[in-house]
């Protein structure tokens, strides 16, 4: 986080002011109230040097939006993508939102595979320039290309690439591959909070951590995989290393083949690498990450019983996961602990256009006890002193999560989970 420097804030503030009592009606007009709002309080942020060394930290705010299977149509890719606030008209990074997550399967049955690759990069890259970012899981279809297992490929997308063999290239050794080893993960933990550490942070924690698993937000984290987690699959943990270790020894091999094996059909299946691990074919298989679907499709009774000891086990709160399509509406099942949004987005399908919101928030609830203002003691105390004082009158948070399922017609309030966080020191954590 950057800090308004004092003299700034002195000359931002009066300016914001005078835009709103003179250009009031235009500026909100065109650019949002809650842009001039924002601008009315810079120098109010919590540990910015132009913040009331007297008050207590601010809420914290953290805006996640999630997507599932895409299947080859930019089109309705982008048409989700603005919906949800993660791109502009043009196609570009809003800078609305703090994470932007996609569960995998962007290629196959659709022409756009190269498109849609490329943009994932664009963004990816104004992502970061903006202070954001993008998470990008890969599919149990992004799998299958790379062992040519082709399909769901269309002649349409091939000769996008000019040939199967400048196909094959590209998704090994290529631009899209490439970006797959460097961006792409099979899956992620994504903390609510920056205390936590950032996205992909391990639970259970290390020893030498600091992150004890006794932390009060210890669990304050969601999980992405395309498929999901099953219960009894057993390389969940430490979660997500474990799974994206076997993961990119497996990728390391289907694009480093000494020949890859010609497209099936018409050639025969080809199946993975001879010199795959035990814990690879794991991964590939029904149990893995790539492939289960019973959090979507046992009995509600069966993955109740079974969801909190795979969250206890992996850090979060929530899974969320593609691959199993309900083309009318994202699915949340045990209250939201298991939300599935694969809706069927590619014209392939014909399903829902849709995205899943989470909205974080943790609040200071200051003490009301105390021992008065410290301001009558200014001139004797440091502003450490005073700092440590306002961060002492907070004694408890509150945390809230809302996870909404955005359409292009509705919006639908899947879970609101509020919970109260009491002695715990973050001050300078964020």
């Amino acid at each position: 986080m950057s800090f308004l420097r004092p003299r700034f804030a002195l000359l931002v503030i009066p300016l914001a002011a005078a835009l709103y009592f003179l250009y009031g009606q235009v500026f909100i007009a065109h650019a949002g109230f809650h842009v001039l709002e924002a601008l009315l309080n810079l120098g109010h942020k919590t540990g910015s040097p132009g913040a009331d060394i007297h008050d207590a930290p601010a809420t914290f705010t953290r805006r996640i939006v999630a997507v599932g299977d895409l299947h080859g149509d930019i089109g309705n890719a982008q048409k989700v993508l603005n919906m949800a606030g993660v791109v502009d008209q043009h196609g570009n990074w809003s800078g609305d939102i703090d994470f932007f997550v996609q569960t995998g399967d962007i290629i196959d049955r659709g022409d756009d595979t190269i498109k849609l690759y490329f943009w994932m990069d664009r963004l990816r890259d104004q992502a970061r320039a903006a202070g954001g970012e993008v998470l990008s899981m890969l599919g149990n279809h992004e799998y299958m290309n790379l062992m040519s297992d082709w399909r769901y490929v269309y002649p349409s997308e091939i000769a996008t690439f000019g040939s199967w063999q400048a196909r094959q290239k590209m998704l090994a050794t290529g631009r899209i591959g490439k970006s797959w080893a460097a961006n792409y993960t099979t899956a992620s933990r994504l903390p609510l909070h920056p205390s936590l550490g950032p996205p992909n942070t391990d639970y259970p924690p290390p020893p030498s951590s600091p992150l004890l698993s006794e932390h009060p937000l210890s669990h304050a984290a969601l999980s992405f995989v395309h498929g999901g987690l099953a219960p009894a699959y057993p390389d969940l943990t430490p979660f997500p290393s474990r799974i994206n270790t076997i993961a990119s020894s497996l990728l390391h091999k289907l694009q480093r083949q000494s020949s890859i094996p010609p497209p099936h059909p018409p050639h025969p299946y080809p199946g993975l690498p001879a010199g795959a691990t035990t814990e690879e074919h794991r991964l590939y298989g029904s149990d893995g990450p790539l492939w289960y679907r019973g959090w979507a499709m046992d009995p509600e009774e069966t993955v109740c019983a079974a969801v909190d000891d795979v969250l206890e086990k992996t850090g979060t709160r929530r899974m969320l996961m593609g691959h199993t399509p309900n083309f009318e509406k994202i699915v949340s099942r045990c209250n939201g602990k298991i939300i599935i949004i694969d809706t069927g987005i590619s014209h392939a399908y014909g399903g829902a256009l849709s995205a899943l919101s989470i909205t974080y928030t943790l609040t200071p609830i200051p003490d009301s006890g105390g021992e008065g203002d410290t301001r009558d003691g200014l001139g004797s105390q440091s502003v450490l002193e005073i700092r440590t004082t306002a961060q002492a009158k907070v004694k408890r948070w509150k945390e809230r999560e809302i996870v909404v399922a955005l359409y292009a017609d509705r919006q639908e309030v899947l879970a609101v989970d509020e919970r109260m966080v009491d002695d715990w020191t973050m001050y300078d954590t964020w």
